[in-house]
Formats: C-alpha cells, sequence, structure tokens
C-alpha cells in the first residue's frame, strides 16, 4: 500500500492529469454531445454517444507514458530505484496507479456522454439495459485502463518521452488502419490488432441482444467474440507489461 500511495502522489503532484483528464473528458462528452446536437433526424443511441471515446482514449494514453517517461527524462527514476530496490514492485504499483486512474476517466467519461445526450435529446431510448449496452458504455473504462498499461509498458521500453508517445500515437492511429494495405493479408493481420479487436468490445454484437451495430466507434470484424475481444486486449497489455518488468531488471536505470 505504501508503493501505491507514493505513486498516487507522484501522479497527481504534476499538472498533466489534471489537463489531461480535462481533455478527455471534453473530446469524449464533446462528440456524444454534438452528435445529439447536430443529427436532428435521428435519436441517439448507447453506441452513437460513445462516437469520441477513440479520442479521449489516446490523451489517456499520453498521460499514462509520460507518468513514466518524465521519470526518466529528469533522473527521479534513480531516486526511486534506490528507495525500492524491488524494481518490479515500483513498476507494477505505478502501472496500477496509472491504469485505475484511466479507468476511472473512462467511466467518467462514457457516462457522461450518456448523460449529455439525454440532456440534450430527452426523447432518446438511452437506459442501459442489455449486456451490449453495459459493455458499451462501463467497458470504456476497461479498455482506457489496459490501454494505459500498455502506455507505460511502452514508456518504460523507450525511456524518452518523444518517441514513447510517437510510438503509442502511431499504433493505435495509423499502423492498425494502414496495415490492410498490405496485398492479400493486410485484413487477416488488422483482425488479430489490439485496438481493433477493443473495438469489437465495445461495439461487438452479443448474443443476448443482437443489435445490429451501427453507430458509435469504428465498427471491428475482429473474428473474436466481444468477451474474448476484451480479454485478448486485457493479455496484450500484460504481455508488454511483463516484457517492460523484464527490461527494467536488466537495464541501468
Amino acid at each position: 500500500m505504501t508503493l501505491l500511495a507514493v505513486e498516487r502522489i507522484k501522479l497527481f503532484t504534476t499538472r498533466s492529469p489534471l489537463w489531461c483528464t480535462i481533455a478527455a473528458l471534453f473530446v469524449t462528452v464533446g462528440f456524444a454531445a454534438l452528435i445529439a446536437g447536430v443529427d436532428s433526424d435521428n435519436l441517439p443511441d448507447i453506441g452513437s454517444t460513445q462516437f469520441g471515446y477513440s479520442f479521449g482514449l489516446v490523451v489517456v494514453m499520453v498521460m499514462a507514458t509520460l507518468a513514466v517517461t518524465t521519470e526518466y527524462r529528469f533522473g527521479t527514476i534513480r531516486a526511486t530505484f534506490q528507495a525500492i530496490p524491488n524494481r518490479t514492485a515500483a513498476l507494477l504499483a505505478k502501472t496500477t496507479v496509472v491504469a485505475l486512474f484511466a479507468g476511472l476517466i473512462g467511466l467518467a467519461a462514457s457516462f457522461a456522454s450518456v448523460g449529455i445526450a439525454k440532456l440534450i435529446r430527452p426523447s432518446a431510448d438511452l437506459a442501459i439495459n442489455t449486456a451490449f449496452e453495459w459493455r458499451a458504455v462501463a467497458g470504456v473504462g476497461l479498455v482506457y485502463a489496459a490501454a494505459a498499461v500498455m502506455a507505460v509498458s511502452v514508456g518504460t521500453l523507450v525511456r524518452h518521452s518523444a518517441g514513447a508517445v510517437s510510438l503509442i500515437l502511431v499504433w493505435s492511429q495509423l499502423v492498425e488502419s494502414l496495415i490492410t494495405l498490405i496485398p492479400k493479408v493486410g485484413h487477416n493481420i488488422q483482425q488479430w490488432m489490439p485496438f481493433y479487436v477493443a473495438n469489437k468490445f465495445l461495439t461487438g454484437d452479443p448474443d443476448l441482444s443482437n443489435r445490429p451495430v451501427g453507430a458509435g466507434p469504428p465498427v471491428s470484424d475482429a473474428v473474436l467474440t466481444p468477451w474474448a475481444s476484451g480479454a485478448y486486449f486485457v493479455g496484450v497489455a500484460l504481455v508488454l507489461l511483463v516484457i517492460a518488468t523484464v527490461a527494467v531488471n536488466k537495464r541501468d536505470a
């Protein structure tokens, strides 16, 4: 618990988490308000309220990356490892704190998006009842938390803020889309890319509701079922964390 408290203090003694939280909420909830207000011909549904989740996700991943790379930049990571010789415990504590905070941002953004859409269009049916609706809204918190684990892991491996942030952004925003340009096998590869699979977790049809996916975040045709897609995304995050843990124990600070 002491390590978690230390990492919490280190995280919230800088301004970046506050500004990143504001930015993530603004873009996510802002898109929900925009869709609800502009599309006067159609009432918003649960899926469409979550359209902006990916934009908030980018902000959260940048925050998570900076949480570790700034320690390398200013050399405070050396003091951390001197005070806590168990580097694995130190990294896991930081990852836990950042992931929990990211998950809370995701939950706040997703439920606030539903709330603002209902406020703008009171006649819309935005009750959260089915398995899909709960996964599409509450599942954003899980995706944000797992993505934060990935970002911390990449930051630990790369160490440099600019390089780590660039890698995270290029991977999530460009590589997974452009990989379909590879002849014959591009689409098959994309079906196993982590962020593409995460979209299946949030937008895929569950067996219980059989909801057609026509609105909201980009539709994914990943081969896994929605819940298997969520487990796959979390699994990729944990694999990256294991690699980062091995690296941080083998390299000098």
